[in-house]
């Protein structure tokens, strides 16, 4: 198959990006080359003028219209069904994508037939890899290793061979290319999830199926990371969230460990594990809300 013939859809969730929407759409546009790019955004009922800037400037994207905040997973199933293509992309609106990453990733995908998922180097604006992009299941073990003595060798994979293509267990949404013929094997996004880890789900069931999840350093895109959320410290001077969008943002962040859990890890585990697992995430919860409302 030669570039002319090739195609890739993409989509895109947008709440209240800014500017980085426009950025984004603006990166895609010079990248894409001789490939045929149809690009979805979805737009989560934005208070800002993010989505009358991308409109304006990219007439030729395909728009969605919320007129509430469905969360991250639900309104990227909006699209997802909508999409023909066999090759898909899930892109966060605050990423910049170089050029060369979207044929280099395509071609990796398309000579890898087993291969359900993969993602590029995904860098945040500071240069440093971005581990939401290169993760191991978070297991009992996994998360003690991470979160008491800071040892991410599970959690984060951070013995694995970063300059090296290799199999991980998840990666983020940030950069999700995957096979419409592998959605709909294993299902879309679960709409349980408000935002964070319908991701490290989606993975999960494409692993259990037989697919493998690749990490591909060769190529990189940069990711502005909690643009919408304002929650990261390294982008919080970038972010127009509010309190109240932190908030739920942060709720959001400890429930979806509580959800995936108990869908994905509970019946694994005895009882007394499970209980020591939630009263670590709702501890984690409790403290990260006292420090929001300092």
């Amino acid at each position: 198959m030669n570039n002319s013939e090739r195609k890739l859809s993409i989509s895109i969730v947008n709440f209240n990006s800014g500017e980085y929407l426009e950025k984004c759409l603006s990166s895609l546009s010079k990248t894409g080359g001789s490939i045929n790019l149809e690009i979805w955004v979805v737009d989560n009922n934005s208070s800002d003028n993010s989505l009358e800037l991308a409109k304006e400037k990219f007439p030729d994207v395909n728009y969605i219209d919320n007129n509430q905040n469905l969360g991250f997973g639900r309104a990227h199933n909006i699209a997802l069904r909508k999409i023909k293509s066999e090759f898909v992309l899930i892109l966060n609106p605050d990423t910049e994508v170089e050029s060369g990453v979207i044929s280099s990733m395509l071609n990796f995908i398309e000579g890898s037939p087993g291969v359900g998922a993969a993602t590029c180097k995904v860098l945040l604006g500071n240069g440093k890899l971005d581990l939401a992009s290169h993760r191991g299941f978070p297991t009992p073990f996994a998360s003690f290793l991470y979160y008491f003595l800071k040892n991410g060798s599970l959690y984060h994979l951070s013995n694995a061979p970063m300059d090296k293509i290799h199999e991980v267990d998840a990666i983020s949404g940030s950069f999700f290319l995957t096979r419409k013929s592998v959605l709909e094997k294993v299902g879309y996004f679960d709409e349980d999830y408000f935002m964070y880890a319908e991701d490290i789900d989606l993975c999960f069931r494409i692993k259990e199926v037989g697919f493998k999840v690749m990490f591909v350093p060769e190529v990189s895109i940069i990711h502005h990371k909690g643009v919408s959320s304002g929650l990261k410290k390294h982008s919080q001077n970038l972010s127009t969230a509010d309190i109240e969008t932190k908030m739920r943002s942060l709720n959001a962040f400890y429930g979806a460990m509580k959800i995936f859990y108990k869908k994905r890890m509970e019946q694994k585990y005895p009882f007394f594990i499970n209980r020591l697992v939630y009263l670590g995430i709702n501890l984690k919860w409790f403290l990260a809300k006292q420090k929001m409302q300092v």
